[in-house]
């Protein structure tokens, strides 16, 4: 007979299973092979019905009664349908009719491929190319999509769109075998033996010039003959079909708790202020003789705080990582640069996580593009964002988590992930880096940098604001150089929301350890504290202030 704990471990494995299928890259980061042969379904249709598939798990969910289950579960059903509830109201304003941009999408993503799957044996090098030839109906689908988006009043903003070329140029090419997709073929694993790899590699250049290389010559001519003449001019998300509640949404979805776009912006404009007096202290310790704005300009213009080369930039990058290391040795990964072709819009830097069955190591990806926008002083506090205390270290702790189901080990809440990043780049202070007043300056431009996020998304996506007014605003209050503020405002105006996640989190883990140590006093552990944050994995934000409340209880 079943209980109401094995209707929902049954209930979390069938919406796994379905997950799995439903979308084969997330299959593959995960760990999980056997759809490797395979990309997603990007038609209405097939998002139409995977939203119909969550409201019949939903249903299902709630025919279980969660007050007779253990208080363990309880969490995971109450997270579970936080999950499904965002998901399908997202699903519901049918954003995914806009799934291009200059700095994000499809077509940029895709050439990772050989980095989600395991390329170890033939079998695995006979999946990637099975994905080649699927790679023209898979392009195909979203242009169909992009049309339906175009004929419903989802109109992607005409800046977004500016420069896009240099995502898809690279990639029509006139020799497959210069194309960033046969990469896998110029070495081969030991587990291919040779009698195959000719084979192998005639199939992949095949694959790439009937599929890869005219899905991206199609692509492009859509873009410039249909796609950009009809984008908006605007930038708002409210000139959406129903903006204002989509903008309401994606708060919501990128924060875990109910604000609105007024409170988000005060916010930021109060966080702004209190970090622009900690940047007046710096610069006065500095000992520059001149007032703030011309400290930026000093930090924008001084060749010191720049790389000549690629390589020094990475050289510079992996020596911060090694001192990390020496503070919080654990879980390997790697650095690697933002390749060429995505490298002029991309962001400054991203990180990547490992598999889920061990067998792939997390990366941090540096953008070498343009050294004299990556200054030396900002290593520090994105490397510490980026990689460990940060992102590698909460994702692959949270993938290393026994006896969760498998939801909460491979997805989680954004603004938990982004928050302990942001909050990780204040960590370095203890962990007695920033010892240059540059690099202090750094942490704080960059830690302003999140705050200005919430007064720009907010302004731009509800409140009226021009580009220009964000840009104008970026550039006045952080050091960051013209090129990333420009790229990262044409994400926000790409990407409602999401930026609004960082801020937003590290503030609430900041107030959960203040409140913690003003009521524990020397009782307090930062150990402890710091496992109470991270060993439930990405919870949302009210979840993880309950958990902290219970924990100061037990230990008073």
């Amino acid at each position: 007979m079943s209980t109401p704990s094995t209707a929902l471990s049954q209930l979390f494995e069938d919406h796994w299973q379905a997950w799995m299928q439903y979308d084969p890259l997330f299959a593959s980061m995960c760990g999980d092979n056997r759809y490797d042969d395979r990309l997603p379904s990007s038609s209405d249709a097939s998002f139409a019905d995977w939203r119909g598939q969550l409201q019949a798990f939903r249903q299902r969910q709630d025919a279980i009664p969660c007050d007779a289950l253990s208080p363990a579960d309880q969490l995971n059903y109450d997270i579970f349908a936080r999950l499904l509830d965002g998901e399908i109201d997202e699903l519901g304003h049918h954003y995914y009719r806009l799934p291009i941009s200059r700095t994000a999408g499809f077509h940029m993503s895709l050439p990772d491929l050989p980095l989600l799957m395991s390329m170890t044996n033939q079998r695995d090098y006979e999946n990637y190319i099975s994905r080649l030839k699927a790679v023209h109906a898979y392009f195909a689908d979203n242009i169909e999509l992009m049309r339906l988006g175009m004929s419903s009043g989802y109109l992607p903003a005409l800046v977004t769109l500016e420069g896009i070329e240099a995502g898809l140029e690279p990639h029509i090419l006139e020799d497959p075998t210069h194309s960033i997709f046969f990469k896998p073929f110029e070495q081969f694993p030991s587990g291919v033996g040779e009698s195959q790899r000719e084979r192998l590699a005639r199939s992949a250049q095949e694959a790439i010039r009937t599929s890869v290389i005219p899905a991206y010559r199609e692509l492009l001519k859509f873009v410039q003959e249909e796609y950009r003449p009809a984008a908006r001019p605007g930038i708002a998300a409210c000139e959406l079909p129903r903006g204002h509640a989509f903008y309401l949404s994606r708060i919501r979805y990128f924060t875990s708790l109910e604000l609105t776009p007024d409170q988000v912006h005060a916010t930021g404009q109060g966080e702004v202020r209190r970090i622009r007096t900690e940047m007046q202290s710096v610069v006065q310790k500095s000992g520059f003789k001149g007032d703030f704005k011309g400290y930026i300009e000093y930090l924008r213009s001084e060749p010191r705080f720049y790389a000549s080369t690629p390589e020094a930039l990475l050289k510079e990058t992996a020596l911060v990582l090694k001192r990390i290391d020496g503070e919080l040795p654990r879980l390997s990964y790697g650095i690697r640069t933002i390749p060429d072709f995505s490298a002029p819009g991309n962001t400054t830097a991203y990180y990547m996580p490992g598999s889920g069955d061990g067998t792939r190591a997390g990366y941090y990806y540096v953008n070498t593009y343009d050294l004299k926008s990556r200054p030396f002083y900002e290593i520090e506090a994105l490397s510490l964002h980026e990689a460990v205390p940060g992102h590698h270290l909460q994702i692959a702790l949270q993938q290393e988590l026994t006896g969760l189901p498998s939801f909460r080990r491979f997805s989680g809440f954004t603004s938990f992930v982004e928050g302990w990043a942001l909050y990780s780049e204040r960590l370095g202070l203890e962990m007695g880096f920033y010892q240059d007043p540059a690099s202090d300056f750094g942490r704080l431009s960059y830690e302003m940098w999140r705050a200005c996020r919430l007064v720009v998304d907010t302004g731009m996506h509800a409140l009226g604001w021009s580009r220009q007014q964000a840009i104008d605003f970026m550039l006045e209050n952080t050091s960051s150089t013209e090129l990333n503020i420009i790229n990262e405002v044409d994400r926000y105006i790409a990407w409602p929301g999401q930026a609004l996640a960082y801020k937003i989190g590290e503030l609430k883990i900041r107030e959960l350890r203040a409140y913690a140590e003003s009521r524990l006093g020397e009782r307090f552990n930062l150990r402890e504290f710091h496992d109470v944050i991270l060993l439930a994995g990405a919870v949302p934000l009210d979840v993880l202030e309950q958990r902290v409340r219970e924990w100061v209880v037990g230990q008073a």
